[in-house]
Order: C-alpha cells, then structure tokens, then sequence
C-alpha cells in the first residue's frame, strides 16, 4: 500500500462518519452552449490574439500542411516523437526529406543541450482544446516529453477540431480527470510571453517564440 492509499483510507475511517462532499455550484463554469461552428470561431479568435497562428488542414491533408509550415519557416530539424499517431505520420511524410528528425524519447540529460541550441521546432500532438480562453491541453509522455513543447524556437500542435471544449470546466469533465489526474499537463495559450512592471508583453522570452497550430478537420 502506498503512503497515498494509507492517507485516504484513514481519512476513509474517521472515527465521526464519511467527510460529506460539499454542494458546489458549478454553472459559472460551464454550459455556454455553443455549437460547433462557434468553438472553432471563439477558439481561433483567441489563440490568434496572442500570436497564435492556426492553420485549417484535413484529416487527409494535415501532413501536407506541416511540410508547408517547415519550408515557409526554414526549419531544417524537427523534434518529435515516435508512437503516438502524429509522430508516426510524420515520420512517414518526412522520410527522405531534407529535414533533420530529432528523437524525442530520450533521457533528458543526453540530450538537453541540443534541445537548447540545434532544434529548430517541437512537434506535439493535442488531446483537446478550450474555446473560452483559446488553450491547448497537452497529456506529457515519455515519446512526448513536455520539453519538446516548451523548449524549442517554434512549437508546432496539431489539433482535432471535434476535440475542443467550451470551458476548462467541461474539458475536465469530459476528460474524467477525477478518475486520474494526470502526472503532468500543459494548458498552452500562444507562444511564450511575459511581461514587465508597467505589463508590456513581449513574446518568446522563456519558450516557443512562435505557435502553429494545424486545426484538423474532417
């Protein structure tokens, strides 16, 4: 038994009953009600705000569009992993092309220093979006490590676009987190920024100075 499982289960036992869940009010977090058409339109409109740039591809064309993205953008080596689907599609896409194909599935520390100075871009899959505040939610993996989203000049997501919520509430929801919350994860809303004292914003000081997205549609 973990030190978890031994902590729940004593807290299971008090001595005065079962801790009652308290009733919640959860309305102001959900239920916008909108269609399909709407989250796409809300989410795009606040990615772009923030120097997001999404591009509208298919299910079918989709690596097409990122062969497109890395001429426009000169990247000459790419970073990516090697199971989940995205990585495996454009692999095969890329295979004899005259870019560099970074593996992603190794221990940091061999090779951390390339990550900093050698790679020119990040692929990563998405497991969904928010239309509210025009976020990506990224799930973290050993073949996908969070570095390869943050680290690198460019990152480059690729999105399902039936797989964008309304809120951060329902993304929750539908995701089950409460039956697993995640080791790791990353809401990412445009490429890195921060700002000063008097809140000027400046982009790509700590991470990604640029943020594609390639927005998969059926």
């Amino acid at each position: 038994m973990s030190a978890r499982d031994d902590i729940l289960n004593r807290l299971r036992q008090r001595l005065d009953g079962e801790l009652p869940v308290p009733e919640s009010d959860f309305s102001v977090m959900t239920g916008r009600g909108w269609s399909q058409s709407e989250r796409l339109q809300r989410f795009e409109h606040m990615i772009s705000a923030v120097h997001g740039e999404v591009i509208h591809t298919s299910r079918q064309a989709w690596t097409v569009a990122l062969g497109q993205v890395l001429r426009e953008k000169g990247i000459r080596t790419l970073a990516l992993g090697k199971a989940h689907d995205v990585a495996v599609e454009a692999r095969a896409t890329l295979d004899g092309a005259e870019i560099e194909l970074v593996d992603a599935d190794r221990d940091i520390e061999d090779w951390s220093r390339e990550q900093f100075e050698t790679v020119d871009a990040g692929l990563t899959s998405t497991l969904g979006a928010i239309a509210e505040t025009g976020s990506l939610f990224l799930w973290p993996t050993p073949d996908e490590p969070r570095r390869l989203s943050l680290v690198p000049p460019i990152h480059i997501a690729v999105l399902d676009a039936g797989s964008i919520h309304d809120t951060f509430f329902d993304m929750l929801r539908a995701e089950r987190w409460s039956d697993g919350m995640p080791t790791n994860a990353l809401l990412v809303s445009g490429p890195s920024k921060t700002a000063d004292i008097e809140q000027t914003l400046v982009y790509g000081v700590h991470g990604p100075r640029q943020l594609v997205v390639l927005l998969r549609q059926d």
